[in-house]
C-alpha cells in the first residue's frame, strides 16, 4: 500500500529534520498521490520549510515511492 511505503521513505527524512530540531508526521495519502504532512518543532515555523519541503521531502518521496504526485504542508 502507497501508505505504507510513504511512512518508510519519511523515517529515512526524519533524522536529518531531527538534526535541525524539526520532525515531520503523516496526514494524509490521497487516491490521486498527494501526500499531506506536518512539519513540527523547529521546522513548522521556520522560513526555509517551503524549500525544505518541496526540494528535500518531495523530491525524496518521488523518487522512493512510485505514485507520490506532490506533497503539501497542512
Amino acid at each position: 500500500m502507497i501508505e505504507d511505503e510513504v511512512k518508510t521513505a519519511l523515517e529515512s527524512i526524519r533524522p536529518m529534520l531531527r538534526a535541525d530540531g524539526g520532525d515531520i508526521e503523516l496526514v494524509s495519502v490521497s487516491d490521486g498521490g498527494v501526500v499531506t504532512v506536518s512539519l513540527t518543532g523547529a521546522c513548522g515555523s521556520c522560513p526555509m520549510s517551503t524549500m525544505t519541503l518541496k526540494w528535500t521531502v518531495e523530491k525524496k518521496l518521488k523518487e522512493a515511492v512510485p505514485g507520490v504526485t506532490e506533497v503539501v504542508q497542512v
